[in-house]
């Protein structure tokens, strides 16, 4: 990683905390931001949501599982884990507190409903290669050997980063299924160029800041022997998904809850199309245990089914369904620790 974690105790804490403060400061622009770039364009602030914030938001998931891919000591359970880990924490504790602080209102069916057909079919062409794919034995950087049932080759790699693409095309594409654009004109809004120069800023901010928490709040769970798959789809797949809590929060005090909900949507299905795609592709080979294929991806797919149907039904979310995201999310954290 390009942050190195100090020995000292205090400055670990110390550093733990900036990165906090950072991504608190830089995900409250980067909502500003990603707002004025829709009222500047004239489009749904959804599709904003749905792609800029998105990818965005999901930089530290693509930087984390690419670097435990790629790195000396390869960990494909940190890669896989942070991604399914992520989109589990998107879905059942960020968006269920977003429904907290302010339910959903007026869900647009269309916009919605196609990009939770995309996710499903995502999901199920991952489960599907890995499930039908050779199982591998592999020796740790810590000299453990892991059994893995299954893996996600370089050909499926290529065809979920070029699933992004189609993703980012159809959300262009179809951004009239979104719902007209309705702002005020007489509203002061930045200029074009300084709204992206601060979704840039906000963007590396958050880069940096969610670095600075992994790094630092791995260290310290490993340093209480928690396994790292657990340590992946707990604490690094929390810590990379603050700028979502962040964005999800923010967006919903502000009353731009279209934002928020655009974002858990496209990153959740960035997490699968990049977040594993990219490193599939580069490395050839990104392997799965047996419980992020019969746990975590399931597990990820029901969130989002509990998320979205009952909005699609009613056309609105709850505050009882945000509670039972959260009572959701909480059981599998405290399963993952018992059964490690």
């Amino acid at each position: 990683m390009v942050f190195s974690v100090p020995d000292s105790l205090f400055w670990t804490i110390v550093l733990f905390a900036v990165g906090l403060v950072l991504i608190c400061v830089a995900g409250d622009k980067f909502v500003d931001a990603a707002v004025a770039i829709a009222k500047r364009l004239k489009i749904p602030q959804i599709v904003v949501g749905a792609t800029i914030v998105s990818l965005g938001t999901t930089l530290p998931e693509i930087l984390v599982s690419s670097t435990a891919a790629l790195g000396s000591a390869q960990s494909p359970d940190i890669s896989v884990g942070n991604a399914l880990g992520s989109i589990i924490c998107n879905t059942a504790l960020i968006a269920g507190i977003g429904q907290l602080i302010r339910p959903a209102k007026e869900v647009k069916s269309k916009s919605v409903s196609w990009r939770m057909i995309f996710f499903v079919g995502t999901a199920v062409l991952l489960f599907c290669s890995v499930l039908f794919s050779q199982p591998q034995d592999y020796t740790g950087a810590d000299g453990i050997e892991k059994h893995f049932v299954g893996s996600v080759g370089r050909v499926i790699g290529i065809v979920l980063v070029l699933g992004f693409c189609v993703y980012a095309y159809l959300s262009i594409r179809l951004k009239d299924s979104d719902g007209e654009a309705e702002y005020d004109e007489t509203e002061k809004v930045m200029p074009l160029w300084g709204a992206l120069l601060m979704l840039v800023v906000s963007a590396a901010a958050l880069f940096v800041g969610a670095n600075l928490l992994v790094e630092n709040g791995q260290l310290l769970a490993k340093a209480a022997g928690v396994p790292e798959r657990v340590i992946a789809v707990t604490m690094i797949a929390l810590g990379t998904s603050l700028p979502e809590l962040v964005t999800t929060v923010t967006s919903s005090i502000k009353g731009q809850g279209d934002v928020g909900l655009g974002n858990i949507i496209g990153a959740n299905l960035f997490n699968m199309l990049l977040v594993l795609g990219l490193p599939a592709t580069i490395t050839g080979n990104i392997a799965f245990t047996a419980q992020s294929l019969y746990l975590d991806l399931p597990l990820a797919l029901l969130a989002m089914c509990a998320l979205i149907v009952p909005m699609l039904v009613r056309k609105k979310g709850s505050r009882v369904q945000g509670g039972l995201l959260l009572l959701g999310y909480i059981g599998y954290c405290v399963y993952s620790f018992l059964a490690a």
